[in-house]
């Protein structure tokens, strides 16, 4: 078995406001959906949302403000998962939440240095 990261981006400059009702009915989702791959013992790591807040550190030690979730396509969160190969780690991302409101999901196999 491979590690792989999931990483979640999703375009926060177009998300509309949610009731309490609908982020809880999300989370559920989510809880959902992490639950059914840890349920196959292929859950490394259940990985985390991202705060929207952040520096970013950039050559000669310079640090600027960002990330920015104006752009499209801002990192979420992330998760890592145990596969067989990138094909069985795709089917697994296939039932992830964020697929239906537009965003992606980023599968990436995790080489060990």
């Amino acid at each position: 078995m491979k590690d792989f990261l999931f990483v979640y981006r999703s375009d926060f400059s177009n998300r509309p406001q949610t009731s309490p009702e609908e982020m809880q009915a999300n989370t559920k989702r989510w809880m959902d959906w992490i639950g059914t791959i840890a349920a196959q013992n292929k859950l490394t790591d259940r990985g985390n949302r991202l705060d929207l807040n952040g520096k970013v550190l950039r050559p000669n030690n310079m640090v600027t403000d960002g990330p920015y979730t104006e752009i499209k396509e801002s990192l979420a969160g992330y998760s890592i998962v145990k596969a067989s190969s990138l094909e069985e780690a795709l089917e697994l991302a296939k039932g992830c939440p964020i697929l239906a409101a537009g965003g992606n999901v980023e599968v990436r196999e995790i080489s060990v240095m």
